[in-house]
């Protein structure tokens, strides 16, 4: 049997292995049970190194080695494997978000956190803007300026980029209205669409005719998106700047149904 080399560069990355691992699980799956010799022939790894990457193999749980002699091994269905995979990818980022709780409690963060206001206390308001790129990026900082809220938040977007993002936003909303922090939300798109998401959401929500994509916090902090819903590369500035922010929020609020 001849590899399927465009197989190995395909399934490579999605299961974490490098090109000998691939080869060497690939000939496997194709003969089942194999002796490594078999497998070498198969794979066209050098006979060598396919003890080590069989070896490696099995640990991961990618094989199994077969009792007897010769020793031979067999191969784990790619579902088991999938399953095995997923499951770990769960754990460890189950333990790295516990690792990173638990950096708030730790000497190193305090001393971080001083470090960051120490420097940024001089800094004048119109400094303090900046450009992200990348949804998760503008995700994570819509959070942290929704957390931060004090008195007033004001979310203008359209009713589609709002549903993407309900899983960010609708958490940070309820939690706003709970602590009592004024929340507004205009959208703009189908009426009905809007008047469903608002029922789903269980939220107060009124139509706009701005197409403006932004999220404010106390007309002080804004983060306007400048790229538009179908581009490819999400794009948004964020400014730390009261006279602007109230401003913008004045003429905004005109555009808001009653």
């Amino acid at each position: 049997m001849i590899l399927k080399l465009d197989l190995v560069k395909r399934i490579k990355e999605f299961f974490d292995l490098n090109i000998y691992e691939t080869k060497v699980w690939v000939a496997l799956l194709s003969k089942g049970i194999a002796s490594a010799g078999e497998v070498a022939e198969i794979s066209g790894v050098p006979r060598s190194r396919t003890y080590d990457v069989l070896e490696s193999l099995e640990k991961r749980g990618f094989a199994i080695m077969k009792i007897g002699k010769p020793v031979k091994y067999i191969a784990v269905k790619p579902t088991e494997v999938l399953e095995k995979i997923k499951l770990n990818t769960m754990h460890e980022a189950q333990e790295k978000v516990q690792s990173l709780v638990n950096l708030k409690d730790t000497q190193e963060y305090t001393e971080l956190v001083a470090l960051h206001n120490s420097g940024i206390s001089p800094i004048k308001y119109t400094d303090l803007t900046g450009s992200i790129k990348g949804r998760s990026n503008i995700l994570s900082r819509m959070r942290e300026l929704l957390e931060n809220a004090q008195k007033e938040v004001f979310i203008c977007t359209s009713a589609t980029d709002f549903e993407d993002k309900s899983r960010v936003l609708v958490p940070a909303v309820e939690k706003l209205s709970a602590n009592n922090i004024k929340v507004k939300i205009a959208l703009f798109g189908e009426p009905e669409y809007i008047k469903k998401l608002s029922i789903k959401h269980g939220l107060k929500i009124k139509s706009t005719d701005s197409t403006a994509r932004l999220c404010m916090a106390d007309k002080k902090e804004i983060l306007f998106m400048v790229t538009p819903e179908s581009s490819k590369e999400d794009m948004a500035v964020w400014l730390n700047s009261p006279f602007f922010t109230e401003s913008l929020h004045n003429i905004l609020e005109h555009t808001v149904s009653k």
